[in-house]
């Protein structure tokens, strides 16, 4: 069963696609409450519409996960398919069920855990402790982001995690199953091998050359040499559209004055408190035992101020702070409660507060530090004003040069040089391009890209030597392209390649001969069992596969051992036959309880994924689903559920 995952990498990483919902259509897609009926609707959720925009940007964001995930060996040829279109899609009207139950079921994220999680964020948080603001507003406006939508944003994915972890944790794997998986997995089978190897038939092959000749014409897709075309193109992307954008000073001037608040800092204080915790509404009572004990407290305070933070580590009851002697690091106005925030803002370094009551008790506040408002000079932020303004104005003037790209490349048919000096754009050139994308080659490069090689092998683009249509080979990326060069597919001379077909000719006769050879000598040792001319024992193992060819591998490994010894052949590609004689099927003596408890670990993610999976599929129904017009022409047929 394991192995199964090792020895089918194309077949798993599409069933990836599939079951990667989980990860996929809970997290990095933009909110699901902005729908809109109309002709680019492609589906219909619980009464809220997904987009074809929608469609095509989750598209992205899943070829590009692949991308990542499986490096060189992403294929993006697996998911342009109707299949891939719709597994897509399915993921998509997931997200939109199960949001639907969150809002139904009234999940909420508190704006304490919203915060814990935006800190565990990589380099937002300074050396001194503290979060630096600056740096998380930079890192949300590099992807077209603001606070106020990325945390609404994340605040819907934790409440939609909360909903996939209530349901995926209440599965679990029983021991017994796998137990009996493992043991599985573990089976050791003592084997030893005769071969019948191919090479020690040559002697008994007879090659003519109509023996030749035939197999020549009936391979003749192995003797061809592949078309081939050299091409010239041009590419419009936002570093050709910024290069004919310039900013003055004035400008910058300008957006600085416009924006100074950006550039400026408010005033942070750092404090440190100890927290006498009581319930907003606890009886009165307990609020006057924990107000006594936060006086008392204070009183021990303002009496040795060093002792704040022994007292806060003794005393305090906020566990997020009390271990560090209450310390709460630098934080701006805005992000304490306001019975806190006002008081720390109006003491001065060094002063201690009195009793300050909020929602989570009394509060005894220290001010440690003070971080008065600043702000930066416009020659500071000149190079990034600059760089801003640019990007905004290459972003608005993107869609005219396109338009203006595309019309050029379909007016002058024949030449990709109007819209260079138009453009002012570099024509570059490619040689030895094939339909296919070159698997040696990066995706990312342009003129490999599976669109623009589709729209260049096309007969008009071939035999009249037209342009290509215009390819978005990426977001704001377009392509156009022509071809100076064609070689079409020609079939090498039989005599330029008759060595190569004897030798291929020769080998499949010997193959042949030894298949026959030991095929024969393996009915013969089912009838009458005979250890002769084997040799030595070896081990095969589901876990322990090296030096075993997998094709003999996978033939030991289910043969029916009911009986031993038991008797197994298979034909190995290019070497010839064996024979495998199977003595003893054993479990080793100390069985590797580490991987079996991975393995277990395994078996029950899978029953958590096929819960979740009913659990969607439930929701999907209850949603009343509905493939629009516009998604069946997008994925094929529709699987409407019925109602």
């Amino acid at each position: 069963m394991f192995d199964f995952i090792r020895t089918h990498q194309r077949l798993m990483q599409f069933l990836l696609l599939l079951f990667i919902f989980p990860s996929f259509a809970f997290f990095g897609l933009e909110g699901y409450s902005r729908f809109s009926d109309g002709d680019n609707a492609v589906a219909k959720v619980a009464g809220q519409t997904i987009t074809k925009e929608e469609l095509d940007a989750a598209q992205r964001q899943q070829l590009e996960r692949m991308r990542q995930m499986f490096g060189g060996q992403f294929d993006a040829k697996m998911f342009d398919t109707p299949e891939a279109k719709r597994a897509v899609l399915d993921n998509l009207i997931a997200q939109r069920a199960l949001g639907a139950e969150v809002t139904r079921d009234k999940l909420a994220v508190s704006d304490q855990v919203l915060q814990q999680s935006i800190m565990q964020i990589p380099g937002l948080v300074k050396p001194d402790g503290t979060f630096d603001n600056e740096q998380y507003k930079v890192l949300l406006a590099a992807q077209g982001m603001n606070p106020k939508g990325y945390e609404a944003s994340l605040r819907r994915d934790m409440a939609l995690q909360q909903l996939n972890s209530a349901i995926q944790a209440t599965a679990f794997a029983p021991k017994t199953v796998a137990g009996r998986l493992s043991d599985i997995n573990d089976q050791e089978r003592s084997v030893q091998e005769l071969q019948f190897k191919a090479a020690s038939f040559a002697g008994q092959v007879k090659i003519t050359d109509d023996m030749l000749k035939a197999y020549y014409d009936k391979n003749a897709s192995q003797f061809e040499v592949p078309e081939q075309a050299k091409a010239e193109y041009v590419i419009l992307d936002s570093a050709a559209v910024a290069a004919q954008i310039s900013v003055s000073d004035a400008d910058i001037k300008s957006y600085y004055d416009q924006n100074q608040k950006q550039y400026s800092t408010d005033e942070q204080r750092r404090a440190s408190h100890i927290l006498i915790a009581v319930k907003k509404d606890a009886p009165a009572a307990d609020k006057a035992a924990a107000k006594a004990k936060a006086e008392g407290l204070l009183a021990q305070v303002r009496k040795n101020p060093a002792d704040f933070a022994k007292l806060a580590k003794a005393n305090s009851q906020d566990p997020g702070s009390a271990e560090q002697g209450g310390d709460l690091g630098y934080f701006g106005k805005g992000a304490m409660l306001p019975a806190f925030e006002d008081a720390a803002f109006k003491l001065k370094q060094g002063d201690i507060s009195d009793v300050v009551e909020s929602d989570y008790g009394y509060h005894i506040i220290q001010v440690t530090g003070i971080k008065p408002a600043a702000a930066k000079s416009l020659d500071e932020v000149k190079g990034e004003i600059g760089a801003e303004i640019k990007k905004q104005l290459a972003s608005k003037k993107y869609a005219e040069l396109a338009d203006i790209f595309s019309n050029t490349v379909y007016e002058q048919g024949d030449s990709l040089k109007p819209v260079a000096d138009k453009l002012k754009l570099k024509i570059e050139t490619a040689d030895g391009l094939h339909r296919q994308p070159n698997p040696a080659l990066a995706a990312t490069v342009p003129y490999n890209n599976p669109a623009f090689l589709k729209a260049l092998f096309t007969d008009d683009v071939i035999k009249s030597k037209h342009n290509t249509e215009p390819v978005q080979v990426a977001p704001s990326v377009l392509m156009a392209g022509r071809i100076v060069e064609y070689k079409p597919v020609t079939k090498r001379p039989f005599d330029d390649v008759k060595n190569i077909v004897r030798e291929r000719v020769t080998l499949t006769e010997e193959m042949a001969l030894a298949k026959k050879a030991g095929e024969a000598r393996l009915a013969e040792l089912k009838a009458k069992d005979d250890s002769a001319g084997f040799g030595d024992v070896r081990i095969a193992s589901r876990v322990k596969t090296q030096g075993w060819n997998q094709d003999a591998f996978l033939a030991v490994m289910k043969a029916d051992t009911a009986k031993l010894p038991a008797y197994t052949g298979v034909e190995v590609p290019g070497l010839g036959y064996s024979v495998f004689r199977i003595t003893k099927v054993a479990q080793p003596a100390a069985p590797d309880a580490a991987r079996r408890k991975t393995e277990q670990e395994q078996i029950a993610n899978t029953l958590a994924q096929q819960e979740m999976l009913a659990y969607v599929a439930y929701l999907k129904e209850q949603a009343k689903v509905k493939i629009l017009k516009g998604g069946e022409a997008l994925v094929g047929k529709s699987t409407e559920p019925a109602n």
